[in-house]
């Protein structure tokens, strides 16, 4: 009786080890890697950081938590236009969602709230103001006020 317990045991513990999982990093294939480095750079204010390969190719943004963004350009195939739609899309929560509205209107770069209307902020049944916008390869951005 006691060696089904204890493979319970065993198995309970191996399953829970594995279950300790975070992001690392998320990868984003773009066409023009200054392009898309300065978008995130300049407009949404993400850290750039420390990229192993110095090929010309990568460029990586900390994303909080550890985690971090890497932009990819690929030199050996013609661009593929991804198919997008705003259901994939990445999310960056913001202290200051107001001055970002701002700061995107300066940078003449629309936005749009879930639906589609340009201008508009969308808030979610939680409380949480929430915009949409495009970078430079037509990928949507949720950039929300769900900063902590």
């Amino acid at each position: 009786m006691k060696t089904p317990l204890l493979l319970i045991l065993i198995l309970l513990f191996s399953m829970n080890a594995y279950s300790q999982t975070q992001i690392n990093h998320i990868a984003v294939y773009v066409e023009d890697l200054k392009k898309s480095a300065d978008f995130y750079r300049s407009v949404l204010g993400l850290e750039e950081i420390e990229e192993p390969f110095k090929d010309n190719l990568h460029a990586w943004f900390s994303i909080g938590t550890g985690a971090s963004l890497h932009l990819i350009e690929d030199d050996k195939n013609p661009w593929v236009q991804p198919t997008i739609n705003k259901i994939n899309h990445l999310c960056f929560s913001m202290k200051d969602l107001d001055g970002f509205i701002e700061k995107l209107g300066k940078a003449n770069i629309p936005f749009e709230d879930w639906p589609g209307e340009v201008g508009s902020i969308n808030v979610r049944p939680d409380g949480i103001r929430q915009i949409y916008v495009r970078d430079p390869d037509g990928y949507w951005l949720e950039i929300n006020d769900d900063f902590h």
